[in-house]
């Protein structure tokens, strides 16, 4: 039976969602409207209050009308489509659920990820681990009886910024799948909310991967974290926080042997300094400064890959001494994966684009900054030439620097 492209909760997720933006949207333009009929403030004359962010009288009266009725019409849909959900088809836990909603959630969270966790809505995803498309309980008797020929040599892999688990299969390929194949391995996904900050869904993966080794059926002989952009900052932060924090006992580092990092943006994204640029430049007219809440709406997750932060708040992930440098994890073997658009590593399109997200100094964790250069080893680290960074998900001659590296 084909599963439901809408489940029973998104509905509800949605009419929240909306609301949110409609109410958001009303305020953005109060504001803006406060700043253009308020006298203007000249620079310099000691007038320390900040610039009027509301209005008042019928104007204000229109904009609070406007910000009640909004939420009531929201909250009456919500609690509708609450009511129509025993009308809808639901999953079964035996079903997958369908690849296109899963692209579009997974979108949706790496964009917006964190206000949907912070507001409850049915939309945020909730890590789990995968396994055949399917979630996996983590007890014992359950993952028998879901992997009845899990082995002694686990892999991890974690999907990267707006993806999710099923999208480790691309052009046919699945280096899960082939590692299996070739190495043993048992593959396992992980399906994360790609729009909470790094740190954050590094504390929950340590949690999550003990749970895991101390349920895996048979006893762990080797343990592969393979990360995919985001994704290799993810595991990077989780060996890194499951380090210091001896108080939960957290014992899976020590299994880990080796941890490859595609693509990943150890020093930070172009793209996202490129959208932290937009934000500074709204937010120095002062008319048009609201505008630069527009910017701003993107999570957490993206505001870390300016710069690469894996650890700690991301408040300060604006300045480049807010984000404090984390070497590799001590005694595991750590590789790194570049792609480049262009025919070298000298070709202009390598130099300006990278992979087409990732610069190729940024995924070899190369730095100007002695302090802040990542140690990988000459003989692992690599550059895939004429590779984008999707492409990296089902490269041949990735697979065959993986394949060399852990079969």
């Amino acid at each position: 039976m084909t599963p439901p492209f809408l489940q029973a909760s998104d509905l509800r997720g949605v009419a929240r969602l909306t609301t949110d933006a409609v109410a958001g949207l009303a305020s953005l333009v109060e504001a803006m409207h406060a700043r253009i009929t308020s006298a203007p403030r000249l620079p310099f004359v000691g007038d320390a209050q900040p610039p009027r962010e509301r209005t008042s009288g019928i104007t204000g009266l229109v904009y609070r009308t406007v910000g009640g009725v909004t939420r009531l019409v929201g909250g009456s849909a919500e609690a509708l489509f609450g009511l129509l959900e025993p009308l809808l088809a639901h999953a079964t836990p035996s079903q997958a659920s369908r690849p296109e909603r899963e692209a579009v959630l997974c979108a949706l969270n790496g964009v917006v990820g964190d206000h949907l966790a912070a507001t409850a809505n049915p939309l945020a995803i909730t890590m789990k681990f995968c396994h055949a498309g399917l979630p996996l309980l983590m007890n014992q008797e359950a993952l028998r009886v879901a992997l009845p020929h899990a082995g002694p040599k686990l892999l991890v892999l974690i999907h990267g910024l707006c993806m999710n688990h099923l999208q480790w299969h691309r052009d046919e390929h699945d280096h899960g799948l082939a590692l299996a194949r070739d190495g043993g391995y048992t593959p396992i996904y992980l399906h994360y909310n790609s729009g909470l900050s790094i740190a954050a869904n590094g504390r929950m993966l340590a949690a999550q991967m003990q749970r895991l080794v101390d349920t895996w059926p048979v006893p762990i002989e080797r343990l592969v974290l393979l990360g995919h952009s985001m994704g290799g900052l993810v595991a990077r932060s989780a060996l890194h926080q499951a380090g210091l924090d001896t108080r939960e006992g957290l014992r899976w580092p020590a299994l880990v042997g080796d941890l490859v990092c595609l693509g990943s943006p150890h020093h930070g994204a172009p793209l996202e300094r490129a959208g932290h640029g937009i934000d500074l430049l709204l937010g120095a007219a002062p008319y048009a400064a609201p505008l630069a809440r527009l910017g701003k709406v993107r999570s957490a997750g993206i505001t870390d890959l300016r710069r690469g932060r894996i650890v700690g708040d991301p408040a300060g992930a604006d300045q480049q001494r807010g984000v404090s440098p984390v070497n590799l994890p001590a005694g595991v073997r750590c590789y790194a994966v570049a792609a480049s658009l262009g025919r070298s590593r000298g070709h202009l399109k390598a130099r300006l684009w990278g992979d087409g997200l990732v610069p190729v100094d940024s995924a070899l964790g190369h730095h100007r900054d002695p302090g802040r250069r990542l140690a990988f080893d000459a003989q692992r680290q690599v550059v895939v030439d004429e590779t984008g960074h999707l492409d990296l998900l089902s490269s041949a001659e990735v697979y065959a620097h993986l394949k060399r590296w852990l079969a």
